[in-house]
């Protein structure tokens, strides 16, 4: 009986992480935008990224959605602007 509860609990975590991670990512976004207004923060950025991309120095990833493929990333105070984009001169002729 001692392996039973561990085992049990292992197996229930198995399952409901995967389950987590398939979770809609508007669905998702929404319940962390509950709880960080619960605790009062005003004024954050929450944005859905593509598990491929890095969250930045600023941003830090407090979700995972759509079985993986997106992530959910925090950013505490002002919206951080975006960089700048280079633009290739084109060439005299």
């Amino acid at each position: 009986m001692t392996f039973v509860r561990p085992l049990l609990a292992s197996a229930l975590c198995a399952i409901a992480l995967p389950a987590a991670a398939r979770t809609p990512c508007e669905q998702l976004q929404a319940d962390i935008d509950a709880k960080i207004k619960a605790n009062g923060v005003p004024v954050y950025t929450l944005s859905i990224i593509d598990a491929a991309i890095e969250a930045g120095a600023e941003g830090k990833i407090v979700g995972s959605c759509d079985g993986g493929t997106k992530r959910i990333v925090y950013v505490r105070g002002a919206a951080p602007t975006p960089p700048a984009v280079e633009t290739a001169a084109s060439p005299a002729d």
